[in-house]
């Protein structure tokens, strides 16, 4: 089995719900980081096999492909093919596990794996909604109402199940975003995302033009006071908007190679995947499952926590990767050192590649080794990358 490498690695700077990527088209705003990948390298866009490419609303501006049509946007030769992956939150981490599988087996040599998800103009859920509206039907068969009667699947729950369950209290999760949005401050001001950012253009509302190139959602002026001040979004929980991800507009792409795609491009790799699993488990509770899945992960891989220099666990709701801290006995100083998604958004299809970017920069600048990421998934998923930094 041949290995699989990372030679790019970026993401656009998160716009906030209505703000700054709003007036940018899902397949324009992946399409600039397609381009950014090829060019960051050197690579001619013909030589790649592949683009397989993360969204989870599938619908309106994300339909039809949006893999497909985002190359189309990008200005790559019309030879370059792409599909689109739905693994819910871990659609562009899966896009990785896909693309590096495919060079691993000599099947290709250069493929790229990204995500997108423009919650501005294609809100959550609401490719479901509107069917369900337009009388066209529940996702939820049946025969899955049978196995799970009067459930409604609800991450919301889920993050309410975990806290209980963890004995995590409202002022824990507080205490969480604040220091999210203070790692997420401290690291944009000293550059730490310079160079996974990819610029994109976009027009403001004077018609003048500007190069988008910091997460509009971390909040600068943050304060534990003012965090703590949110409302709980259910009487007598512990979760409120500020310990819940940001909706985020965002796109993210990794350039994965082989020995072959390393020599005819000539680059020298950021990184080796070392290892990938993906389990499934409660659909209900569904946000737990990165725990076990770390845990089948570490093992498969012959290591132990303490091997792992970074961890990348997604900020779907506070309770998610304090929880995972907890279950896998893991340092919080080498939890999210950037920040996470309660700062910088979830931006749903486009998260796993996005943490991915992060996780291989920041091991490089620190002088890491290995870096861990996993994402809890709906209906109860996880995916978990190790890489190792070159």
């Amino acid at each position: 089995m041949g290995e699989a490498y990372i030679v790019a690695a970026g993401r656009t700077a998160g716009g906030r719900k209505g703000g700054r990527l709003s007036g940018v088209h899902p397949a324009d705003l992946a399409g600039e980081v397609l381009k950014a990948l090829v060019a960051r390298t050197g690579a001619d866009p013909a030589t790649v096999e592949d683009v397989i490419m993360g969204c989870v609303s599938q619908g309106g501006e994300q339909a039809v492909n949006i893999a497909r049509n985002a190359v189309l946007a990008s200005g790559f030769p019309e030879s370059v093919p792409a599909t689109s992956v739905d693994r819910q939150c871990g659609s562009s981490q899966q896009s990785l596990h896909f693309a590096a599988q495919a060079v691993m087996s000599g099947a290709m040599d250069c493929v790229i794996a990204a995500g997108v998800e423009s919650m501005s103009r294609v809100p959550m859920g609401s490719p479901a909604i509107l069917a369900l509206k337009a009388g066209m039907g529940n996702y939820m068969s049946p025969n899955m109402q049978t196995r799970y009667p009067n459930i409604q699947f609800s991450q919301f729950a889920g993050a309410e199940m975990i806290s209980k369950k963890y004995g995590f209290t409202k002022d824990d999760l507080d205490a969480f975003a604040f220091q999210s949005h203070q790692r997420a401050i401290a690291a944009t001001k000293a550059g730490h995302f310079d160079k996974e950012i990819v610029g994109v253009e976009i027009t403001l509302a004077d018609g003048t033009k500007e190069t988008h190139l910091i997460d509009e959602g971390i909040r600068f002026d943050a304060s534990l006071e003012g965090i703590k001040g949110v409302k709980l979004l259910v009487e007598g929980g512990t979760v409120t908007a500020a310990s819940s991800s940001q909706i985020c507009d965002g796109a993210s792409g990794l350039l994965v190679v082989n020995e072959a795609g390393l020599k005819r491009l000539g680059v020298e790799p950021l990184a080796r995947v070392h290892h990938m699993t993906v389990t499934a488990g409660d659909p209900v509770v569904m946000l737990e499952e990165p725990i076990f899945a770390t845990q089948k992960a570490l093992k498969k891989a012959g290591m132990k926590i303490s091997d792992i220099d970074l961890y990348e666990v997604n900020e779907a709701f506070a309770p998610v990767p304090l929880a995972w801290l907890q279950g896998n006995d893991a340092d919080p100083d080498r939890l999210n050192v950037s920040g996470g998604a309660l700062a910088l958004g979830h931006p749903l299809g486009g998260s796993g590649a996005k943490l991915m970017a992060t996780l291989i920069h920041n091991l490089r600048r620190t002088g890491g080794r290995y870096g861990l990421q996993t994402m809890c998934e709906g209906g109860g998923l996880a995916n978990v990358t190790i890489v190792e930094a070159l």
